[in-house]
């Protein structure tokens, strides 16, 4: 691939980390389009500020998240234009900006909004239906919906009991949820991109991930000796994890097809 090739990935991808870094700090405070602001102390910045990552007028500087979704942005994009996937390069990178909102915003602010949801739906049937025809895709969709749901289910018992320990040990029940609307908003969603059968497996690989990154943190608490006795009741967002699952499906389908049975 050509040396201009190749700048034009990295603009995408520049593009893409910074549309992702926009949608994720307006869509959580005004549900729409809207001016930037700073994240640390809410002034509205300058487009010309923001668009070239300079400080809000109280000199704040963005924050660490901000450069990370740029260099992955710019990665993904070169890697996607040497490796397609099944879809081509542009609806992969409008999937990946899709994505990329979704994880930050829910891993920040545990929310999984509406007009993400409203938007992934159409993107979800779109790509679904040129990857493996609508059949396919709104099957998977069902069935996104419907494993979800069972979980969702099972994780409101599981409310249930987590608030009874909490009152138990003196604490004032809040009102965390083991798994949100949103959640089987977003398997429904991802149900439309995968299709069936592979929907199953997008959602086994993310409850698996969801449980070694809640091990992980586990683990983090016992070595700075943070751990409490109610450190298990603690919920973690499995969105991410779920986007993180669609998303190796999709661009990195030799390892897909590695870890499934011949």
């Amino acid at each position: 691939m050509s040396s201009i090739l190749i700048l034009v990935s990295i603009l995408g991808g520049w593009l893409a980390g910074w549309l992702i870094n926009y949608l994720s700090d307006v869509l959580p405070v005004t549900r729409r389009f809207s001016r930037p602001a700073c994240q640390r102390c809410a002034a509205n910045i300058e487009w010309s500020d923001y668009l070239l990552f300079r400080p809000c007028p109280n000199g704040h500087r963005r924050t660490p998240r901000t450069w990370l979704v740029q260099i992955l942005g710019a990665a993904i994009s070169v890697y996607i234009w040497i490796h397609p996937p099944s879809i081509g390069y542009t609806p992969g990178i409008i999937l990946t900006i899709y994505f990329g909102v979704v994880f930050v915003i829910d891993m920040e602010h545990r929310l999984i909004l509406h007009p993400t949801s409203i938007f992934g739906s159409f993107l979800g049937l779109w790509v679904g239906t040129v990857s493996h025809g609508l059949y396919w895709t709104l099957l998977g969709g069902l069935a996104g919906l419907a494993i979800m749901l069972a979980f969702y289910f099972f994780g409101m018992l599981f409310t249930r009991l987590r608030a009874r320990r909490l009152q138990a040990s003196g604490q004032e029940a809040d009102e965390e949820e083991a798994l949100g609307a949103g959640d089987v908003i977003l398997a429904a969603i991802l149900g439309l991109i995968l299709g069936w059968p592979m929907i199953w497996f997008g959602i086994l690989a993310g409850v698996l991930l969801g449980g070694a990154g809640s091990m992980l943190f586990l683990l983090w608490l016992f070595a700075t000796r943070q751990y409490q006795k109610n450190a298990l009741m603690i919920f973690i967002p499995y969105g991410p994890y779920f986007i993180i699952s669609a998303f190796l499906i999709i661009y990195f389908p030799r390892l897909l097809a590695a870890l499934l049975p011949k």
